[in-house]
């Protein structure tokens, strides 16, 4: 019997449809889709949260900032300068430079002709080392350096070339004041070529309504220059504006020189010592002055000095003046925080205008033992003499007469108050 064999059928696997898997896909991805906007809006608010965080945390700090500034602005604090340490200055100062002559005078015994045969070094050689030891030297500036023919109508006028500016700087003398009765001898324009040939020598010029404050030794020097001969107490206002202007640049330390009293008076007038009290109450720590041609005394008020007439220095005026005592004065000043102290160290310095006693040879220089006394003591006597009426007061000296309300940078009669007298720089 045959065996009968069964074939296994295939079996038939069902097909997988290419769309199913394609929509299983898509389901995983919207799945994963969906994770990833979860997570990035938990992030975004994380980042939300935590920007609110550091601005509240900011706020806090701001305001506890504004809390602390409100609280410095009502206890302000006090922050205290450091000390200054006191600086001493010493200041020499010297009367009338008249450097240069009349073209009226022997050109032979003429200031010229020594500086045309010795130059510029000769005239203060004798004296030089005495303002190189300084810290400060001032003189009056008597006269003009130009080339100006157009001369005042006057007695006596005064002029030298621009390079006559050397004598100072050879002489180590670093300032000078202008404001005097020869300073337009040769009209404006000689005393706008005075300054210019000061400044190309470097020398400090100050006078009138121009005022300088200059460094020295770290401290501010304020210089003020007044000429008084013809409005005399007229000045005042002048004299007032001039300090505050020196006081508003910085001066720490100032200097009033005054052109001011009558020739030949050994005894200040009461312009005289009402202008020099009036410079010291409105804030000078010296106050010096020339134009007499002759030593006056020395007052000494409120703890400072004036000096009232230095006479002449380096004096192209006059080959052969009947007096030739002069001097430098000397004051050494301190000054620390709270400004100049009240010391008061003068050093008085006795000179001849010349070195040779027989005439004048323009070279100032100290006196020997018995002339230094015998200078000494007339200076003492002299300063005896201010406010005490023992001698005749040239207060009612007509010698100058008094124009009231003219001012003297206007008018070039101002410039010549010495005209009348004859024998105003002993005459030769």
């Amino acid at each position: 019997m045959k065996q009968s064999v069964h074939k296994k059928r295939p079996v038939h696997k069902k097909p997988v449809h290419k769309k199913s898997k394609i929509l299983k896909k898509s389901q995983y991805y919207r799945q994963q889709q969906l994770r990833y906007r979860i997570f990035g809006v938990a992030a975004i608010l994380v980042v939300v949260l935590l920007i609110l965080l550091i601005r509240g945390c900011s706020s806090a700090k701001a305001k506890s900032a504004s809390s602390d500034q409100v609280q410095a602005e009502e206890k302000p604090t006090v922050t205290s300068e450091p000390a200054m340490d006191p600086v001493s200055l010493t200041i020499s100062v010297v009367g009338d430079c008249t450097l240069g002559t009349d073209e009226e005078f022997d050109y032979d015994t003429s200031l010229n002709a020594y500086y045309d045969n010795n130059g510029p070094d000769y005239f203060f050689a004798n004296v030089k080392n005495i303002f190189e030891a300084d810290d400060l030297t001032i003189a009056n500036f008597e006269g003009t350096l130009t080339e100006s023919e157009d001369r005042e109508d006057k007695q006596f006028a005064f002029k030298a070339p621009a390079s006559y500016a050397d004598i100072l700087t050879a002489g180590s003398i670093e300032a000078v004041n202008t404001a005097n009765n020869h300073s337009h001898d040769y009209g404006d324009q000689s005393f706008n070529d005075t300054l210019s040939a000061l400044d190309t020598a470097g020398i400090i010029h100050f006078g009138y309504d121009e005022t300088a404050v200059t460094e020295v030794n770290g401290i501010k020097v304020g210089m003020v220059g007044i000429y008084e001969l013809n409005d005399h107490l007229g000045r005042e206002e002048q004299l007032k504006q001039n300090i505050e202007k020196v006081k508003k640049d910085g001066a720490q330390l100032i200097i009033v020189i005054f052109h001011w009293g009558n020739e030949k008076e050994e005894v200040p007038d009461s312009n005289q010592t009402t202008l020099g009290h009036l410079a010291i109450d409105l804030g000078a720590d010296l106050v010096c002055g020339h134009h007499p041609h002759v030593l006056q005394g020395i007052e000494e008020y409120k703890g400072k000095n004036i000096v009232y007439s230095l006479g002449n220095f380096c004096f192209g005026g006059n080959a052969y003046p009947s007096d030739m005592d002069t001097m430098i004065f000397q004051q050494t000043f301190t000054i620390d925080s709270n400004g100049v102290k009240a010391d008061n160290i003068t050093n008085i310095i006795p000179c001849s205008i010349s070195s040779d006693s027989g005439y004048n040879n323009y070279q100032p220089t100290p006196a020997g033992d018995e002339e230094a006394d015998r200078i000494l003591q007339k200076i003492q006597e002299r300063s005896s003499w201010i406010g005490s009426g023992s001698t005749e007061n040239s207060e009612g000296d007509d010698t100058y007469e008094d124009s009231e309300g003219t001012d003297s940078e206007d008018s070039s009669e101002d410039y010549s108050g010495d005209e009348d007298l004859t024998d105003s720089y002993d005459e030769m």
